[in-house]
């Protein structure tokens, strides 16, 4: 199991790690061939440079759908409001916005562990969370393909926007379900493939050239924003990676479009 530190722990007040098409030399940064070890370098650099404007850009590219997407990942998890307890293991979370959702919204003995590989991710986290319950949040440096925590260890698994960084996703997802309880929940939201005619073209135009742009201009870093609008081009349509989620292990699997298929919920069950 991999090793991991702890950065503490905080809960409310109201995710950093790509498809892999093969192994070894076979990979790809957004749509640069690269080495496998040089991908994740590249992209563990991504959001060590972006980390102190992660939640404006989200905002500014999305305009603010982000918000609702993820509001609507906490309702289909409809995580217990009564006093039982429940642990969320929030996978690639870097700033809290899903922990901070789910704490709001589930009951007094809720528990949650945000575990993200980027340490700049996490502390912007952490500075968020400072005043919370040590209780209810746990902050866990770690790795998606290898994550720090015990089988069994969580009733549901989360991850948004953060499994197209992924270097090996079938190792994200065997991880998933390794780490979840019989019965326990698997939900991902990600961006996925925009099945609504001229707003497909809309949105690639508007990727391609508006969030790079934004990116330079808000947070000084137009390559890693096109790193990021490249690597959404990569990620499998809803179907495939409906596929790979079963092959995992998990049953039980649907998904659910949002806003015309730009983004997805994709929802599976350890049974």
């Amino acid at each position: 199991m991999a090793r991991h530190r702890t950065l503490g722990y905080c809960p409310p007040m109201s995710g950093s790690q790509a498809q892999n098409n093969g192994s070894g030399d076979g990979e790809q940064f957004g749509f640069t061939p690269v080495t496998e070890g040089e991908r994740q370098r590249l992209v563990n650099q991504v959001f060590s440079r972006v980390a102190g404007r992660y939640d404006l850009m989200n905002d500014l590219m999305s305009g603010g759908l982000h918000r609702l997407w993820k509001d609507d990942m906490i309702a289909w998890l409809a995580p217990p409001r009564g006093a039982s307890a429940f642990h969320l293991l929030d996978v690639a979370g870097g700033t809290g916005d899903i922990a901070a959702r789910y704490l709001e919204t589930a009951g007094p003995d809720a528990k949650c562990t945000i575990c993200d590989i980027s340490t700049e991710m996490l502390g912007v986290a952490r500075e968020r969370f400072a005043s919370a319950d040590p209780a209810q949040l746990q902050l866990l440096i770690g790795d998606a393909s290898a994550l720090p925590v015990s089988d069994g260890a969580a009733d549901a698994y989360t991850i948004a926007f953060g499994i197209r960084n992924v270097t090996h996703i079938e190792d994200a997802l065997r991880e998933a379900f390794r780490v979840l309880k019989p019965g326990g929940r698997f939900l991902c939201l990600e961006f996925s493939h925009v099945n609504v005619p001229l707003l497909d073209t809309l949105y690639e135009q508007y990727s391609f050239n508006a969030i790079p742009a934004l990116g330079g201009l808000v947070a000084g870093d137009r390559d890693s924003y096109k790193y990021l609008v490249e690597s959404i081009r990569k990620f499998p349509d809803q179907e495939d990676f409906a596929g790979m989620i079963r092959k995992a292990g998990f049953e039980q699997v649907r998904y659910r479009d949002l806003t015309g298929g730009i983004a997805a919920i994709h929802s599976g069950w350890k049974l």
